[in-house]
């Protein structure tokens, strides 16, 4: 009697220990087609390249990746601004980004706001709701004239849900 037990306690330990190495053997692994990022995605991401121009009309591009997976969004952006994009104030840059998303918010404001580090680069990261009930979380960077943005959409009570805290904490900046 003592032995089977034992088996019925251990048996919800051992699934969940087979789920998450199942789960983790799936993660992809991206580097950016710039050499500028690694992240992790929980699947294999569509990648685009977005032609954009700066405010004073030179065009650059936006390497973009991005995952639906479940009921979660996934996406990673690099592009490296042009000469004509003043970086010397990269909050400034950093605040701009933030304005600009803002709008798409239902409020249209952020929920939180963290200033920040990551590896060395100035960094904000934000959360906001967004209509439905989900909610945005999002990692923005710049490193010299590289910026690097991560974003996650979901469901208002899974900002922090093992796969958001896993894509976030993947992030290498490789150059």
């Amino acid at each position: 009697m003592m032995r089977s037990r034992r088996f019925f306690l251990a048996l919800p330990a051992a699934l969940l220990a087979a789920e998450a190495a199942a789960q983790s053997a799936s993660w992809f692994p991206v580097e950016g087609a710039d050499k500028s990022f690694f992240v992790e995605m929980p699947g294999a991401p569509i990648y685009k390249k977005i032609d954009t121009t700066s405010p004073g009309g030179t065009p650059f591009v936006y390497n973009s990746y991005s995952l639906e997976y479940r009921r979660l969004s996934f996406v990673a952006q690099s592009a490296l601004y042009p000469a004509d994009v003043d970086v010397r104030q990269p909050k400034l840059n950093l605040q701009s980004a933030l304005d600009d998303r803002a709008q798409r918010l239902a409020g249209g404001k952020w929920a939180q706001i963290d200033w920040k580090t990551v590896q060395g680069a100035p960094a904000v990261e934000s959360t906001g709701p967004v209509a439905g009930g989900n909610a945005l979380r999002q990692l923005i960077l710049l490193k010299g004239s590289r910026y690097v943005s991560l974003g996650y959409l979901a469901p208002a009570d899974a900002m922090r849900a093992p796969e958001a805290e896993r894509f976030f904490r993947s992030l290498r900046l490789l150059s």
